[in-house]
């Protein structure tokens, strides 16, 4: 069911590990992606699923096209730029899902992505802020005077902690650790909101499922794995 809306309308996703085809069926079947719509989009393009090239290709496509697309960076990206700088950074990515990314890029080494891939990576920020929502891959350190100084945090912590206070009265929305269809929309009724539905996962009941949250509507759509 495709709705044309005249008004923008602002989505997120999370979590897409390599899942184009899921994505692309999302964006375009199920939410109706136009133009005037901001896609907000929380990390970890690459890895562990078959089509992380594709994955990238698509977000490079979209925003060529004229679509407003922000693309935050997970911990995926992060280890992946890193794999190409230091032997054992590059080790521990290959350990977290790195192969499946080399394989969909046909190379052997991260430094062989081609460098395009790497710079749209590399412009990646960590964190968007709104007028509503703090949008981040992880999570925020909230026990910094700054949360947004601990890029660690907002790369890997899984801590739900959030206080609204800290942060202009926003309410924080992130992805990286893997929730039930169940437990997302529990979330919705508090401040700190988690979409990852493991898309990567179709054998983890109440996985399997690649969400998207309209914010003004705080409504979810989930579009199943069909990448595996």
């Amino acid at each position: 069911m495709v709705h044309h809306s005249t008004h923008s309308r602002r989505f997120v996703i999370p979590d897409i590990h390599g899942c184009a085809l899921t994505l692309d069926r999302l964006l375009f079947r199920v939410l109706g992606l136009t133009r005037r719509d901001d896609l907000y989009l929380l990390g970890d393009y690459i890895d562990r699923g078959p089509r992380s090239r594709e994955v990238m290709d698509l977000l490079i496509s979209l925003s060529l096209k004229g679509y407003r697309v922000r693309a935050l960076r997970g911990n995926h990206e992060e280890m992946f730029l890193n794999g190409c700088r230091d032997r054992n950074a590059f080790r521990l990515w290959t350990l977290n899902g790195g192969l499946a990314t080399l394989g969909s890029f046909g190379v052997e080494d991260a430094c062989e992505v081609p460098a395009h891939y790497r710079r749209f990576m590399e412009q990646m920020p960590c964190y968007l802020v709104l007028p509503d929502f703090v949008l981040v891959h992880a999570s925020l350190d909230l026990s910094l005077p700054d949360p947004f100084a601990n890029r660690e945090a907002m790369l890997w912590s899984r801590s739900l902690e959030v206080r609204r206070e800290r942060l202009g009265g926003r309410r924080v929305i992130g992805g990286h650790t893997p929730m039930t269809r169940q437990e997302i929309e529990q979330g919705l009724a508090t401040d700190r909101i988690v979409l990852d539905n493991g898309c990567v996962y179709p054998e983890r009941p109440g996985m399997g499922s690649l969400a998207a949250l309209e914010l003004d509507g705080m409504t979810l759509h989930f579009q199943e794995n069909i990448d595996r």
